[in-house]
């Protein structure tokens, strides 16, 4: 079974992509990055590859989505809170990322959204699963 996740998004500027997602707080693996690609290292078993686009066309004999013309994938986090994930969304705005949606309040679970300098569209989600509604 496998133990680790490897998410492969391609970018258009890796440094730029870099210095956008360490000011939100995320830190990269030294031993796989280089000048085509960064291991953005979420958690111990979560990982984002961001590629370079010539090398991200390299493992795929598919076009590249253009990400702010169509959705490839919905990536989503969770926050320790609300609080987190308000201040996550909020900072990523002011890093020049863009809100695509209203936050969502459904009292158990909170989430909220912005799509990266890329186009990537990312969540933030805090869910308290002991106030989640009786299923019964």
């Amino acid at each position: 079974m496998a133990t680790k996740v490897f998410i492969n998004l391609p970018v258009k500027e890796l440094n730029r992509s870099m210095d956008f997602f360490t000011a939100l707080g995320f830190s990269f693996n030294p031993q796989f990055t280089d000048e085509k690609a960064a291991c953005m290292v979420v958690s111990e078993s979560i990982y984002v590859m961001l590629l370079t686009e010539s090398y991200f066309q390299t493992f795929t004999r598919k076009s590249i989505a253009n990400a702010t013309q169509s959705t490839e994938v919905l990536i989503a986090l969770d926050a320790a809170s609300r609080d987190e994930a308000k201040q996550m969304i909020s900072k990523a705005q002011s890093l020049g990322a863009q809100i695509y949606a209203e936050p969502q309040d459904h009292g158990w679970m909170y989430q909220h959204s912005f799509a990266d300098l890329d186009g990537h569209q990312w969540e933030f989600v805090y869910m308290d699963e002991s106030q989640l509604p009786n299923q019964e």
